[in-house]
C-alpha cells in the first residue's frame, strides 16, 4: 500500500480535512479546501507521500506526489 494523504469535505462539521489513508481521525481541519490543499501540500511534502485531493462528492480531484514516484516522467530532451 503506499503512503497517502487525502484532501476530503467534512460533512459532519463543514470544511476541509487532511487524513493519512485509513485514517479515522483527521490531521488537521480547515474552514476552506484551499486552506486544506496547502497543509496536506506540507505534510505530503515532509513525509514524502502521495496528496489525494477529493472533490466535495468524495470523487478524485487531483493527484499530487511528493514521495518516491514509482513512474516518474522521462525526459525527452
Amino acid at each position: 500500500m503506499r503512503k497517502e494523504h487525502h484532501v476530503v469535505y467534512n460533512s459532519e462539521r463543514g470544511g476541509w480535512d487532511v487524513k493519512k489513508n485509513n485514517s479515522k481521525r483527521a490531521s488537521i481541519h480547515c474552514d476552506t479546501k484551499e486552506q486544506a490543499v496547502d497543509a496536506g501540500c506540507r505534510f505530503s511534502g515532509s513525509q514524502k507521500t502521495e496528496l489525494v485531493i477529493h472533490k466535495m462528492n468524495g470523487k478524485i480531484q487531483n493527484l499530487d506526489s511528493h514521495g518516491n514516484d514509482p513512474f516518474p516522467p522521462k525526459d525527452r530532451k
